[in-house]
């Protein structure tokens, strides 16, 4: 065999294999790719869409202690669902959000894994609730929901995390099968070139294609991102990486004395603590915990506009004493690189152009299953309805 056909021969198999790949995981890959089209923007589109319930009317006063806001979104909410999350932005126009939720890990469904999931937003200048939102069924939180387990909870998750490395190896064969034989041939690659007399079948390779290399090395970074949420081996090595080939050391937990009796005043104390220590954040996040052991844990976000810097600080859910403080400067490397893991995939790790990127990365990525398949059914019509090739003459293939 000669080097020529040697080479013909190891891309049809190529060929064969991106074929198979893409027609095994080509629904789920689309699936992922709308909806993380649409979840590309979803804190703008909220704040769009439900800016009655997100924003208040500025009082120019202090907010109201966070216990009493606290009480109001309870009694709202009633006893049966206790608040487990509080996120606020201090001394600005955005409500404080009170949120009860629980969930049954083991479920095989969506609907059955959320027990209930509610938010509760109060106006932090009066205690008036304004909305109590049903999150469970909110649009775009089953948006993220699909897009996370496709609503099948951990059956789900493992379809979605092996599509998206069958997708990782896709772009890599695809690329194999992208490169042009000469310099000649390039040309047609990179650009589109359509006349009036162009079919169907070449505008649609030219979409399969040229959208899928000038948007290959956006799509391996949300793809490989991705993986990270959807698989715990694929975090170790990358933060091993990430720590300069250093172990990485985990912190220590700590626990809450069940010897004490749980104070009335515990939110008040652990705000004071905050205000007194002038612990900067745009925005906090205060977790309510049902465990008798486990800490109030008040997570103070450096940016409002993305997750890359927060720090951390533990307290006791009796006393409010504060257990340990965790800013973000004595954070390992691994753990700040796992930080901006989010904004990465969604893009805000540069701003609203890497939002519009990741946007149009993943449009794309949706599109590929498509005008795969219609490849594919279009060579398989060209088969069935074509003559077979005289001896003489040499058929090239579009791949």
């Amino acid at each position: 065999m000669s080097h020529t056909n040697s080479k013909i021969s190891i891309k049809k198999i190529i060929g064969q294999i991106h074929l198979w790949l893409g027609l095994l995981s080509g629904l789920v890959v689309f699936i992922l790719g709308i909806t993380g089209c649409i979840y590309a923007f979803q804190s703008e589109l909220k704040e769009l869409f439900y800016a009655d319930r997100y924003f208040v009317k500025s009082k120019g006063i202090k907010p109201l202690p966070i216990r009493k806001l606290k009480e109001s979104a309870q009694k709202t909410l009633g006893d049966e669902y206790p608040i487990t999350f509080l996120h606020y932005i201090p001394e600005t126009s955005y409500a404080y959000r009170f949120r009860a939720s629980k969930t049954e890990k083991e479920a095989l469904t969506y609907n059955s894994k959320v027990l209930y999931n509610k938010m509760a937003f109060v106006d932090q200048y009066t205690a008036e609730v304004l909305f109590v939102e049903d999150t469970k069924w909110e649009f775009f939180n089953v948006v993220l929901q699909i897009h996370y387990d496709l609503l099948l909870n951990k059956i789900g998750h493992q379809i979605v995390g092996w599509s998206t490395l069958i997708f990782v190896v896709m772009l890599i064969s695809g690329l194999v099968l992208w490169w042009p034989k000469n310099k000649a041939a390039i040309k047609q690659r990179l650009y589109f070139k359509w006349k009036v007399t162009t079919k169907w079948k070449r505008k649609n390779y030219d979409l399969h294609n040229i959208p899928g290399f000038y948007s290959l090395t956006l799509a391996l970074i949300i793809s490989l991102t991705g993986l990270w949420f959807a698989f715990e081996w694929f975090r170790p090595p990358v933060k091993w990486i990430a720590n300069g080939g250093k172990p990485v050391i985990e912190e220590k937990k700590v626990f809450s004395d069940t010897t004490h009796a749980a104070s009335p005043d515990l939110i008040d104390i652990i705000e004071k603590n905050i205000r007194e220590r002038n612990i900067k954040g745009a925005f906090f996040y205060m977790t309510f915990p049902e465990g008798k052991k486990t800490p109030v844990v008040v997570t103070a976000m450096h940016n409002k506009d993305n997750f890359v810097k927060r720090s951390q600080y533990f307290f006791d859910k009796n006393t409010g004493e504060e257990l340990k403080c965790s800013p973000y400067e004595s954070k390992s490397s691994a753990d700040k690189f796992g930080f901006m893991i989010y904004d990465i995939h969604v893009g805000k790790i540069i701003g609203l152009p890497g939002q519009i990127l990741a946007f149009f990365a993943a449009l794309i990525a949706a599109s590929l299953p498509l005008t795969g398949v219609l490849i594919w059914i279009g060579k398989k019509g060209r088969k069935t309805n074509s003559k077979p090739a005289k001896k003489t003459k040499r058929t090239v293939d579009l791949v």
